[in-house]
């Protein structure tokens, strides 16, 4: 694979001019009032319109068997806790079929985490469920109440293990 991409690279240089061609200037909005450039902007700021939209990124969404994926969670800002749950998931020797793996969220509602594929988990397809929850505990009492803001789901390919994966 390696030595495709490498010829394909080389052709490129090959058939090319020499010179990169100049990128075109692109114009910069201008803040229109005093409040709106008071506001600290960022390029990672999410958009106001989608603060409240739950979602899940899993990445790669075709791993293989024993294999790790990377799991990205945005949830509302009320949200403090968000639960990700497959049957991809499942522990080697466990009797449950589908584990649920908790993910505690920053100010802005977003989480990241590594979580394992099972080597026991059939290939196919398999759904990665996300909640996004409110908890609230009381200490006198310690009862916890759950409320569920957000729900979102994403499919999950999961592949043959093969040995090889460890030899490229």
């Amino acid at each position: 694979m390696r030595l495709v991409t490498r010829i394909g690279v080389a052709a490129t240089l090959l058939v090319s001019q020499g010179t990169p061609p100049e990128p075109t200037p692109t114009p910069t909005p201008t803040p229109t009032s005093t409040a709106s450039s008071s506001k600290k902007s960022s390029k990672t700021a999410i958009p106001p319109e989608l603060k409240n939209v739950p979602s899940l990124r899993v990445l790669p969404w075709d791993p293989r068997q024993a294999s790790h994926v990377r799991i990205f969670v945005h949830c509302p800002p009320k949200a403090n806790h968000a639960l990700i749950g497959s049957t991809a998931f499942a522990l080697k020797g466990s009797r449950r079929l589908y584990r649920e793996v908790g993910l505690g969220l920053s100010d802005r509602g977003l989480a990241h985490r590594a979580v394992s594929i099972s080597y026991s988990a059939l290939p196919g397809f398999h759904g990665a469920h996300l909640k996004c929850v409110k908890v609230k505990m009381s200490q006198k009492t310690r009862i916890r109440r759950i409320r569920v803001l957000g729900r979102d789901a994403t499919p999950l390919y999961v592949r043959r293990f093969s040995i090889w994966q460890f030899f490229d």
